[in-house]
């Protein structure tokens, strides 16, 4: 198993990893190797290399853009994921239920329980596991980009910054290769393999991780005197019931119109262009996660098959 670290994402609950895994991993299940990311991207080189070396397990520390890294480097593998959250938004991660404090999360590991979700992949290139976004999303994102400080209360600074500033935008989207567009003035639209951005803020209420869909929600600019009903409901799980959300759900969806380049891929702000092309690759990462049926401290007759073998 390769730990591949993001030494600054989120807000530091990964500086204390390598003791909360000699004391949380189950040691006679994992020989692994610890790595730190150095550079922007650079989790996709390591992955990379842990993967052609056939390490079975490859896990993510740090939020969603760091989990999308190495989800990058493990293209074409048969390596499965494993996450310990430790990002500000871990949008991913709270999608599936995974413990967001690291010491449970790494016990979660040595559930192994192995599971099969989706991906979408942008313009043949990026690949997506939680969320993208185009809009006021991918410009927040971009300017996080710049911020010294990460977390929540950057993001909602951010947010509030340039809330007035930011006009809806004129865009077509094609669903399931559909000759007619359907054509809206949007704030922003995300794409949602998962059902959120991320601090429990609920975009896609009714998406699901394997079930073979894209969740497109296009939203207008809420109007400052309906953001005490709209906002509780993004947290409600219940954006749906807002007037101005629309939801639609494709296998395919291609997005063109007065698209300003920028994209919000898991959290983080890429220049990719300005005709986006996404497709819903079903069950497509291999991935660990967590089996609520078993406590996070493991009795030896719950331990997998292959574990018992292992430790004879």
């Amino acid at each position: 198993m390769t730990v591949i670290v993001n030494p600054i994402s989120g807000v530091g609950r990964q500086k204390r990893i390598e003791k909360l895994l000699q004391t949380n991993l189950n040691l006679d299940l994992f020989d692994y190797d610890v790595v730190y990311t150095e550079h922007i991207h650079h989790g996709t080189d390591l992955a990379r290399t842990a993967a052609e070396k056939g390490r079975d397990v490859i896990v993510a520390v740090g939020g969603d853009g760091s989990v999308n890294d190495v989800i990058a480097g493990m293209k074409g593998s048969p390596s499965r994921l494993g996450i310990i959250p430790c990002g500000s938004g871990n949008g991913l991660a709270r999608c599936m239920n995974l413990p967001l404090t690291p010491a449970f999360a790494i016990r979660v590991l040595n559930q192994y329980n192995e599971d099969c979700i989706d991906t979408i992949v942008l313009n043949d290139k990026y690949i997506i596991a939680s969320i993208a976004g185009v809009g006021f999303d991918a410009h927040i994102a971009r300017l996080m980009r710049s911020v010294k400080t990460r977390g929540f209360p950057a993001y909602m600074s951010l947010m509030l910054r340039e809330y007035n500033s930011y006009v809806c935008r004129d865009y077509k989207f094609y669903l399931d290769n559909k000759e007619t567009p359907i054509q809206r003035d949007a704030w922003f639209i995300s794409v949602a393999n998962s059902n959120q951005f991320g601090y429990a803020a609920t975009i896609a209420p009714k998406a699901k991780l394997d079930d073979g869909f894209i969740d497109i929600s296009v939203v207008d600019k809420v109007p400052l005197e309906h953001l005490p009903v709209s906002v509780p409901l993004l947290y409600a799980n219940h954006i749906e019931l807002s007037q101005h959300v629309e939801l639609f759900k494709a296998r395919d969806i291609v997005i063109t119109g007065n698209i300003d380049k920028w994209v919000n891929i898991d959290g983080e702000g890429e220049n990719v262009g300005k005709e986006l092309h996404f497709e819903n690759h079903h069950k497509s990462l291999n991935i660990l996660s967590r089996d609520k049926s078993i406590p996070l401290i493991i009795r030896e007759d719950k331990l997998p098959e292959w574990a018992r073998k292992k430790k004879k």
